[in-house]
């Protein structure tokens, strides 16, 4: 198994030693490890036992651990340098990892982490952000970023992570692979370095959705049991609207893959704003307490406030005195959280320990043993690195209303791949009860394939959505252009159905329009010009034939003009513009 582990690592570096390289586009170095391990190393599984006992379940697998899972001998990092200078290494390894090496699986290093695992960007500037290999342009999304990378990059077969407020699910999500957030409570967080203890729960990283099952129920410690297909499957309507790219996009790849394998009957639809507002009655005394305003609230961006809240409070509670202590160089961002003053009262830790238990049932009653929500996992592609979009009042509240409802509510999610829009990584996420682990992987392993199947449908359809985007701003020019011209604004219009035209090439109308307001300024040439790649592109265009017919007759070339508007008047007999100028030619012309 040594010399296997140590075989890979040969390969890899074989494999990316090309990848050692400055470009111009990223204007940064992409490492030979795409900047995802933090420390190599080895922990090799036990020997095979003997036939006829099975092997073990995870044979012949190798993984990372995020940099805040104990191993023995080594300091426990927390993704900042002054966290390692002032720790001690463990003298023991987090149980959940012994759990995998026991199992078959070889550990092979530690990986990057966002600065105190707090954020959920991936950018963290002591050890600078990992390459996405999804998209190298793009932030990788953290915490648990190097651990994404790791598996998106194949060096590893899954990846440890963990997630408080989306540090699993936001990086799966934009480096385009599988990632797992179990029922919290489920694993034991012994032996982890904790970031907000209500809300923590050991995630896992997957390329293969075989390989997220096996180990899926390692971890969970899962007997065989008969797989269980959803007998509903809820769409939350308005999360889908939250979405920055084209809801259906995401929706109908789900919406064909459910059909596909389980008919239309069980597929429904659901507003979750409205049914957290009836069911967690608590969110709007947490309202009334901390935000002075009217009695109107959304519950899904107060669950985020609830989360959010949570996290910083139970975070300087844990590291807040090493924090006044050490004074540690910190991101100016995560500096200003860090630093507010986060106070909770008795009554208020009552209220949000309330929203949680209310979370639950509400999630319980709304799915039952046999159902799965779905909703996006992130309302924002991934943005470019060093962007300031993600400090954005929209951006946070946007994201933070979807990944709370699993992190508040202790339910488990899965965030799938769906493929690419206009060149980044898009996913959508499955939910089930608290508990329903099992269930929700099985449905996983079953819908996987077709999902991607539909995702390639959507990506190869003839018209991409990018295009179908460019489109919609095209006529939306277009009809600016429209209003310029009744307004008589005649070289405004032009700016307008050029601005079209630039967006949309094909489009007759936008060339015969423009050639319209060519005419009123006398320009007759450009007018023909557009006129005939008007004709080029729609040979039933009968306007265009009418206005090359007049630049024509303006410049001189009757008999062409005479043909322009004969041929207007087969395409639309009725025309008598058309009859009326081709009459009046031939009277010129003969």
């Amino acid at each position: 198994m040594a010399s296997h582990a140590a075989n890979i690592w040969v390969l890899l570096g074989l494999g990316l030693a090309g990848i050692l390289l400055m470009t111009k586009k990223l204007k940064k170095t992409i490492k030979a490890d795409f900047g995802a391990f933090i420390q190599k190393l080895e922990l090799l599984p036990p020997p095979q036992p003997a036939p006829p006992k099975a092997p073990h379940p995870l044979t012949g697998l190798n993984f990372a651990v995020s940099d805040v899972f104990d191993i023995e001998g080594y300091v426990t990092g927390f993704g900042h340098p002054d966290w390692l200078r002032t720790h001690e290494a463990s003298s023991r390894t987090s149980p959940v990892v012994l759990a995998l090496v026991e199992g078959g699986a070889t550990c092979v290093g530690k990986t990057v982490v966002d600065e105190l695992s707090y954020s959920i960007h991936g950018e963290n500037k002591h050890y600078s952000a990992p390459t996405n290999p999804a998209a190298p342009t793009l932030i990788p999304g953290g915490s648990s970023s190097g651990a994404a990378v790791a598996v998106a990059a194949n060096f590893v077969d899954f990846s440890l992570g963990i997630d408080t407020l989306g540090g699993v699910r936001v990086p799966a999500a934009f480096c385009g692979v599988i990632g797992f957030r179990p029922s919290y409570g489920v694993i034991s967080n012994t032996g982890i370095i904790p970031v907000s203890s209500s809300l923590d729960t050991v995630g896992l990283l997957a390329k293969d959705p075989n390989v997220l099952h096996r180990v899926g129920l390692v971890l969970l410690q899962l007997p065989y049991s008969v797989q269980r297909n959803p007998k509903q499957i809820l769409l939350a309507d308005d999360c889908f609207q939250l979405l920055k790219i084209p809801a259906d996009r995401v929706s109908q790849v789900v919406i064909n893959s459910i059909e596909k394998h389980f008919g239309r009957q069980g597929l429904k639809h659901e507003n979750l704003e409205k049914y957290f507002s009836s069911k967690v009655p608590s969110l709007k005394e947490f309202y009334s307490l901390k935000i002075n305003g009217d009695s109107k609230f959304s519950s899904l961006l107060l669950l985020a406030n609830v989360a959010q809240f949570l996290q910083r409070y139970e975070f300087k509670c844990a590291h807040g005195e090493w924090i006044n202590s050490e004074k540690p160089v910190l991101d100016s961002s995560f500096s200003a959280q860090v630093n507010e003053s986060v106070n909770m009262k008795n009554k208020e830790i009552e209220i949000c320990k309330s929203i949680r238990n209310e979370m639950r049932l509400a999630v319980s009653d709304l799915l039952k043993d046999d159902g799965i929500l779905v909703i996006p996992t992130t309302a924002y592609p991934p943005p470019k690195l060093g962007s300031k979009e993600i400090f954005s009042e929209d951006y946070q509240n946007c994201v933070f209303s979807l990944l709370s409802i699993a992190s508040i509510s202790g339910c488990c999610q899965v965030t799938l791949p769906l493929g690419y829009y206009d060149k980044c990584p898009v996913s959508v996420s499955f939910i089930a009860r608290h508990g329903g682990d099992r269930f929700l992987l099985d449905t996983v392993q079953t819908l996987y394939s077709s999902l991607q199947e539909h995702a390639d449908t959507f990506a190869k359809s003839k018209l991409s959505y990018n295009a179908v985007k460019q489109e919609h701003s095209a006529e939306a020019v277009k009809e600016k252009g429209n209003q310029a011209y009744k307004d008589k604004q005649w070289q405004k219009a032009i700016g307008f159905y050029t601005e079209a035209i630039k967006l949309s090439g094909n489009n007759a109308t936008y060339y015969s329009n423009r050639a319209a307001a060519y005419l009123e300024l006398g320009s007759f040439l450009q007018a023909e010009a557009d006129c005939t790649k008007a004709i080029d592109l729609d040979k039933k265009n009968v306007k265009a034939y009418l206005r090359r017919g007049t630049a024509r007759e303006m410049l001189g070339y009757y008999k062409e003009a005479i043909e322009d508007f004969s041929h207007a008047l087969v395409l639309e007999p009725t025309n008598k513009r058309a009859a009326v100028s081709a009459e009046r030619l031939r009277k010129v012309f003969q």
